[in-house]
């Protein structure tokens, strides 16, 4: 597969860099979507990595412009599509508008282009373990496996629009490659961990952030959690794109925590930090005690996650425990770049006060 040209949307994402690192170290000829291909702090990460300069090209795309991913397309072979709307819903917002619609409509915007391209393969949807958890229908002692759906009504009834955009944006994409016979492979990742790439943080580690900062709202809303690290989501995307095999959802996780276990290991790994020790229950968010059933991507070859071995006091062998260390990675890793961006601002503001001083 390799020197094969795909595509990659939302190239400038958490999950899409990753993404494009993997492909280019493989081999591959990445064309990736972004806004603004000069938006330089937004994509210098990208023309950072190993390969970039030779196999990588950025192409302007939005989501919401017809046809505006027909060029980045055109003549590849798979297409990834990572970009999706990850937006807060505030009161009084319209949660169609704001979140759903966009989700949807810019799914078929990328796949329409697909159509268009004959020499594609197939097509590699990142979805979210959100479109197989959020319900509260099923048997806690049966772990979810890729036949499970998340309730729409239940997601609208609580207003879990993130969970019900995935699962929207998902069944709409299976509906229009049915009809239009394209090969289309769903990753549905839990929450993701790991390194951020791009100078801005994402959504997973801003909440990892707020609950260094003894915030508990976030993770309060997430409850139960699976937890997966950000570089085994970007193989997972590879294997199931070149695996003859691959085919309908995969569901990529590593284990499953309560929000409190985590805030517990998080605590004792770093002591100095305002880490809540406990949460309040979501009532009725989702039921307690489900685990997933990852046999399916384990069949296609994806025998075991990668966890970073930092230094702590978790060293043991267990799915909590990897999980626990990785968790810790993460959080250190997020107070490092946001420690460092401060004390950035700061000797960048002394310097100015000095300048005017000296004038």
């Amino acid at each position: 597969m390799a020197e094969e040209k795909v595509c990659v949307t939302g190239a400038a994402g958490f999950v899409a860099s990753w993404l494009i690192k993997r492909l280019l170290s493989a081999g591959y000829h990445v064309v990736g979507t972004v806004r603004d291909p000069g938006d330089a702090e937004k994509v210098a990460h990208l023309w950072r990595l190993e390969g970039a300069k030779e196999r990588l090209r950025l192409v302007a795309a939005d989501l919401t412009a017809e046809g505006s991913f027909d060029d980045a397309i055109a003549g590849c072979r798979g297409v990834f599509h990572t970009a999706s709307p990850v937006v807060g819903v505030e009161d009084g917002c319209d949660p169609e508008s704001r979140i759903l619609r966009p989700a949807v409509d810019g799914t078929l915007n990328v796949l329409r282009s697909c159509k268009k391209n004959e020499a594609l393969r197939r097509v590699v949807l990142t979805s979210s373990s959100s479109a197989v958890r959020a319900r509260n229908d099923f048997d806690p002692a049966i772990p979810l496996d890729e036949s499970s759906w998340s309730s729409e009504d239940l997601c609208r009834r609580l207003k879990i629009w993130y969970a019900l955009s995935k699962t929207l944006a998902e069944k709409a994409a299976w509906r229009f490659c049915d009809e239009n016979n394209i090969d289309l492979v769903t990753v549905l990742a839990s929450f993701i961990i790991g390194p951020s790439l791009p100078s801005h943080l994402s959504s997973t580690s801003s909440d990892v952030l707020g609950l260094l900062k003894g915030e508990t709202q976030r993770f309060q809303m997430h409850g139960r959690m699976g937890y997966v690290h950000i570089d085994d989501v970007a193989l997972a995307h590879i294997m199931v794109y070149e695996k003859d095999n691959a085919e309908g959802r995969y569901i990529c996780s590593s284990a499953v925590l309560e929000n409190d276990e985590l805030a517990a290991i998080l605590s004792h790994r770093y002591p100095t930090l305002p880490i809540p020790r406990r949460f309040e229950k979501a009532a009725g968010h989702r039921a307690s005690g489900y685990e997933f059933d990852t046999s399916k991507l384990k069949r296609l070859g994806m025998n075991r996650y990668r966890m970073p071995p930092p230094p702590g006091p978790y060293t043991g062998k267990s799915s909590l425990a990897l999980v626990a260390r990785a968790s810790a990675f993460t959080v250190g890793l997020v107070y490092g770049s946001v420690k460092l961006k401060f004390l950035k601002m700061k000797a960048k503001s002394s310097k100015k006060t000095e300048a005017k001083e000296h004038h």
